[in-house]
């Protein structure tokens, strides 16, 4: 036994770097986190794992986007979608609450209670934000896009202000229902928000490697 334990002793060199453990990140959102009609590997949690790993960052991120889901509903879920252990949540939703022209002071008491419950358990969140369609008019649009940067200067969150960036609109990148990504869509969406992304990374306590 002495002998086993003083190989495995010479085996691992004085001063060696112990191999850091995953962070493990929740992204807690809608259909626009779920994958809606894609494969698992093509969904926003799994692409974004992937070009995270390509950076060097030790990371894990997990699924926990449900289709047509609104803010209300994920407050509803979010002490079982985001166990324990957690250490950090990507929040991306309202898409669906804007959607249904839901009153954003809904909207917006919502996202802030998911974000202050996350806070109170010690969990770093990062804020994906949306923006409304013009067609529900300047009202409604001004105090819709208000909430995310609002929420975000409130509790100092790192925020990417339109999770739909580079794709909203644009036939090439969307099903044909013109409101979800494709593959090329999230691939799009995960080039756009990985700055941010490793920021928030950064603010955790987690250099890549």
């Amino acid at each position: 036994m002495v002998l086993f334990a003083a190989l495995g002793l010479a085996g691992s060199p004085v001063g060696a770097t112990p191999v850091a453990r995953p962070l493990n990140i929740v992204a807690f959102g809608d259909s626009l986190t779920a994958g809606y009609r894609l494969p698992a590997s093509a969904a926003f949690p799994t692409v974004l794992e992937r070009e995270l790993k390509a950076r060097g960052r030790v990371v894990s991120v997990a699924n926990a986007g449900v289709s047509g889901d609104t803010s209300t509903g994920g407050l509803d879920r979010l002490d079982w979608s985001v166990p324990d252990g957690t250490d950090g949540v990507i929040v991306e939703l309202g898409a669906n609450d804007m959607l249904r022209g839901t009153d954003p002071a809904v909207t917006r008491k919502a996202l802030d209670a998911i974000v202050s419950r996350l806070k109170a358990r010690g969990i770093p969140v990062m804020l994906a934000g949306m923006r409304a369609s013009a067609n529900l008019g300047p009202d409604y649009v001004a105090r819709f896009d208000a909430i995310y940067p609002d929420l975000a200067k409130s509790y100092g969150l790192v925020l990417y202000p339109f999770f739909l960036a580079g794709i909203a609109g644009d036939r090439s990148y969307n099903l044909e229902d013109g409101l979800h990504p494709n593959p090329k869509g999230v691939e799009t969406i995960v080039a756009g928000i990985l700055p941010s992304v490793e920021s928030f990374l950064d603010r955790i306590g987690q250099a890549p490697r």
